[in-house]
């Protein structure tokens, strides 16, 4: 019998309503108290101890007004049976019975489960007998975990007793360790093995709650202790070390406390509702230079940095004590370092206060030694404490200097060392730039990690490109890393690519001098200093380009090339360019940006190696491509007559050959349709799907088009729009849907028949709706921004809009230009994160005068603060 929510048993008693609604009230009256008590003097441990109090006995009130058998136990499990009742946390309970329930037994624990929550305790329960609970913790790690920590709340005492004895007899610690070390490597990685997102969850990502509390619960397995100070009374930690895991864990626990109180519910994350309110809690006052918010989450990224270290100490120490590996000697390495049970071992406990330069030493040698799965506790303690000995002098020395080179040299390794580096504030010591954007926080609504994580991914995204098995995943970035000369230097400019953040002024030319001092001090070649100059300074150009401008326009592409101005340059920028957005956030990198990119690294290659093409020579080959696609069809050169008579120079640039063969498979018969043509297909790009449009031109079709995606919840990434010659609108949209996986091929008739009865209708088009903004909006807003300029041939003129992403952002905007009779050419929505960035081609008759376009500029703006 298990966690039923709630129970009407008991509701046909008088007398024991009006009970319910006392006890009700009397713990409503309790937690306030409690709640008062603690603002007006912290005292975490103490809120939590009353909390448990509060609870243990009205659970005995109620089970004693329900006449519950005294064969019966209710126990405390889980956080409830350790003591650590939060504010909001559920009441986890366990009912023990001493056989199987009857009916009627099976009614009054309903009764009694349902009662609970009424009076306001959020009953998280099991019940079950002793065998049963054997047979549950065999077959789950997380209800053995829970039955360690249980306590006696009411009820059979022996029974209690035999329970826990048993619980305790049927305990194998060294699989229990083995276990639960499992599961905290499978939750790391739920988190990126990370503790700095911008929103982290201080409980079960690295560094939180849930890696101090598996190290308690491994220890009272194995009979070591229950507390700091046992453990350190053991020998497992330092009496220093010890003191410091009770100072983490009691920030961490008065986090949750304030934050269930701010919230009004359990809640883990913090979320930047709340990081503000959390901030002036802990006394953070907004400087000059940081917001409050800042400064308290460097805090609690120190805090979790920290507990991480002592996790990773506590669980080898943990695991040599419960498996004691037999007396081999260790293997001699050098005459500083040794393995010993495939682990780094110092020889001297004071190595690295002595020699510093061992301190980069024993980096390169885990990267050489791959039989080396880390280092032992005691060099991990030894490294902690001789960080201080990075200092100005270490940073000139020659070797010291080599040596670091020499790190990105290697052909493994390189990831994980940085972040052991990190870690033990290795890197930050060695580079005082990449120290200063450790735990820095990012508000730009689309990265979603502090900037030396964010740093680190793209580290980490670079190194990919040369792992076969990621070969799959960047078929293109693989092959050009494989071909390029001395790519470490690649890593190089990812480490600095953004080190120069949060200096104020560009972040990308303060980081290229960083970049060029350091590559002068470590002995890079002119030509390569010169490359990661180039990187560093232009890491954001590919991606403005490709996602902003018309690559159909050669001149695009020829600016991009003078830019670029070599081949190597070309290959380094994209490489960088992928991994940088794809490091940004989950969200942000689709297989569109993917494409633009691509088609522009192509387009930029093919200029370069001297293949610069005639506008004539580019639309005469996509249209001979175009035909060889229809003739697999089975359709004849001519069928393409009609509907291409009609097309201009403008259509085939834009347009590549798969796509012109399918709205030519498409419209060739129906050239003159008096009725719309609505068609959609799955995207070639492989996520997505490809709408097209075909229509006689009428007002407010973009308009009408981009409402309809809008109330579906559909994205638009791209819209080409295209006039024929004889007057129809042919239109073709890429969408993506809401979700992680959309069912695109489920939505194709859908659409079609939606789509097409939306513009044959041709009603009037509604106001847009209320907006309602997302969290990281509301707490980080986006001025909005409108830029209206001609085109550098005078032709057409672009509108740039930036803005806080949301929905009917688009069809806002479409709807005022089409009051305005302004017509679309193309359309490029680029939306990273809350952030949207989307540019416009635009013509009519009113961007010829400039009142009027100041009253367009100012009706958007109003339309995006809306």
């Amino acid at each position: 019998m298990t966690h039923s929510p709630r129970s009407e048993g008991l509701a046909t008693s008088p007398t024991f309503g009006r009970t319910t609604a006392v006890l009700r009230q009397q713990l409503q009256t309790d937690r306030t108290l409690l709640r008062q008590v603690f603002f007006a003097k912290p005292d975490t441990a103490l809120l939590l101890r009353q909390s448990r109090k509060l609870v243990d006995r009205t659970l005995r009130d109620v089970w004693r007004r329900h006449h519950m058998p005294k064969s019966l136990v209710l126990a405390a499990v889980g956080g409830y049976g350790r003591g650590e009742l939060f504010p909001h946390s559920d009441v986890d309970i366990l009912v023990l019975l001493p056989l199987p329930p009857d009916n009627a037994l099976r009614a009054k624990l309903e009764a009694l489960i349902g009662n609970l929550w009424d009076i306001g305790i959020e009953a998280a329960h099991s019940v079950r007998t002793i065998e049963e609970c054997r047979a549950e913790s065999e077959k789950d790690v997380t209800v053995q975990t829970s039955m360690l920590e249980s306590r006696l709340v009411v009820g059979s005492r022996k029974l209690f007793k035999l329970f826990y004895d048993s619980t305790l007899a049927s305990f194998d610690a060294v699989a229990f360790f083995k276990a639960k070390r499992l599961e905290q490597d499978q939750r790391h990685a739920k988190y990126q093995d990370t503790a700095y997102s911008l929103e982290p969850n201080f409980k079960e990502a690295p560094g939180g709650l849930r890696d101090l509390q598996i190290i308690l619960w491994i220890a009272r397995a194995g009979g070591f202790g229950n507390s700091w100070r046992e453990l350190a009374v053991r020998g497992l930690i330092t009496h220093v070390e010890a003191r410091q895991l009770k100072r983490h864990q009691s920030l961490l626990e008065e986090i949750r406390a304030r934050l269930h109180f701010i919230a009004g519910r359990r809640e883990d994350r913090l979320l930047f509702d709340y990081q503000d309110a959390l901030a002036r809690q802990f006394g953070y006052a907004p400087t000059t230079a940081k917001r409050a918010s800042e400064q308290f989450m460097q805090r609690y990224y120190r805090t979790a940095k920290a507990i991480t270290q002592l996790n990773t100490i506590l669980l080898q120490n943990l695991g040599v004590a419960l498996s004691p590996a037999a007396d081999s000697p260790p293997i001699l390495i050098n005459e500083r370092f040794q393995a010993t049970l495939e682990l780094l071992e110092a020889r001297d406990p004071a190595l690295f206060e002595r020699d510093p330069g061992a301190i980069l030493e024993s980096f390169l040698l885990l990267q050489k030694h791959p039989e080396l799965k880390g280092m032992t506790a005691g060099t991990l303690r030894a490294l902690w404490r001789g960080r201080s000995k990075i200092d100005a002098k270490f940073r000139r020395n020659a070797t010291n200097r080599a040596r670091f080179i020499e790190f990105f040299q290697q052909p493994r390794g390189i990831v994980h060392g940085l972040r052991r580096m990190n870690q033990y504030s290795i890197l930050g010591a060695y580079l005082p730039t990449f120290g200063k954007i450790v735990g820095q926080m990012q508000h730009d609504l689309f990265h979603v990690y502090t900037v030396d994580q964010h740093i680190l991914t793209v580290v980490r995204n670079m190194r990919r490109f040369t792992m076969l098995e990621f070969a799959h995943e960047y078929p293109l970035c693989s092959r050009l890393i494989a071909g390029f000369e001395r790519h470490w230097v690649l890593y190089i400019a990812a480490l600095f690519h953004d080190i120069a953040k949060g200096r104020g002024g560009d972040h990308s030319k303060l980081g290229k001098a960083d970049a060029r001092l350091f590559c002068r001090q470590h002995g890079l070649s002119q030509d390569d200093t010169s490359l990661v100059e180039f990187l560093v300074e232009c890491h954001l150009t590919m991606s403005a380009v490709a996602q902003k401008q018309d690559l159909s326009d050669p001149e695009t592409v020829e600016k991009f090339v003078r830019m670029v101005k070599t081949e190597r340059r070309l290959i380094a920028l994209y490489l960088l360019t992928v991994a940088d957005v794809r490091g940004t956030s989950p969200k942000v990198w689709n297989a569109w940006k993917g494409k633009l990119l691509e088609d522009l690294f192509k387009a930029t290659l093919r200029s370069l190696q001297g293949g610069k093409m005639r506008n004539d020579q580019g639309m005469q080959e996509r249209q001979e491509d175009a035909l060889r696609l229809l003739r697999l069809y089975a359709l004849s050169d001519t069928v393409k007559d009609v509907l291409w008579r009609q097309l201009d120079v403008a259509y085939f640039l834009r347009h590549d050959a798969q796509d012109i063969a399918w709205q030519t498979r498409t419209l060739h018969y129906r050239v003159d349709s008096e009725k719309p043509v609505v068609k959609a297909r799955l995207s070639p790009i492989g996520e997505g799907l490809q709408v097209m449009v075909y229509v006689k031109d009428q007002k407010d079709l973009f308009a009408r088009i981009c409402g309809y995606f809008g109330e579906i919840n559909f994205n638009i990434a791209d819209a080409k729009v295209h006039t024929t010659r004889h007057g129809y609108a042919l239109d073709t949209f890429l969408v993506l849907g809401p979700g992680k996986s959309p069912h695109y091929r489920d939505m194709i008739n859908f659409i079609e028949t939606e789509l097409y009865q939306r513009i044959d209708g041709q009603a009037a088009l509604p106001l847009p709706g209320k907006v309602r903004l997302s969290r990281q909006l509301k707490h980080f807003p986006i001025t909005p921004e409108v830029h209206i300029r001609p085109d550098e041939k005078g032709q057409y003129h672009l509108l740039s809009i930036t803005a806080g992403d949301q929905p009917g952002l688009l069809y806002g905007v479409a709807r005022i230009l089409s009051r305005y009779e302004i017509s679309l050419r193309t359309a490029r929505i680029n939306t990273l994160g809350e952030r949207a960035e989307d540019v416009f081609v635009i013509s009519g008759d009113s961007l010829q005068n400039p009142r009027a376009v100041l009253l367009l500029e100012q009706d958007l703006l109003e339309q995006l603060q809306a």
